[in-house]
């Protein structure tokens, strides 16, 4: 797999990731999904400038601290119902760029449980701020 920090603009970054942190939220445009929350897995890669995520002390006040990945997630889904993954990655991708030490963010979100036959369907949407 191609690692987005050999990207030009992300070659002083570090990068800091949730993976697979599941969730049951309300989501879909059909009426069955609309009567039933479902199992959604997301996936979130930070890329924060290395002189902005660096400890000299070995404290976390240093560092952007990972429950602010969890909790930018936990936000977006407790606000309601959401028709589309598209949607729910580009809101989340949108507010953890918010953060002023956050210089690019890739957000992605899988449902395991659409297709007995397949095992997820799924979005991804990567974004680098503009200076």
């Amino acid at each position: 797999m191609h690692s987005l920090l050999s990207h030009p603009s992300l070659i002083h970054c570090r990068r800091l990731f949730l993976k697979d942190f599941e969730v049951y939220i309300n989501i879909g445009v059909h009426d069955f999904e609309k009567k039933a929350e479902q199992r959604v897995i997301f996936n979130v890669d930070l890329y924060v400038p290395l002189e902005q995520n660096t400890p000299k002390h070995d404290r976390l006040d240093e560092v952007l601290d990972y429950d602010f990945i969890r909790k930018t997630i936990i936000q977006r889904v407790q606000r309601g119902h959401i028709h589309l993954q598209e949607t729910l990655c580009d809101d989340i991708v949108n507010a953890v760029l918010e953060h002023p030490n956050v210089l690019a963010a890739k957000v992605s979100t899988a449902k395991p449980d659409v297709y007995p036959d397949c095992e997820a369907v799924g979005v991804e949407v990567f974004k680098i701020k503009q200076n």
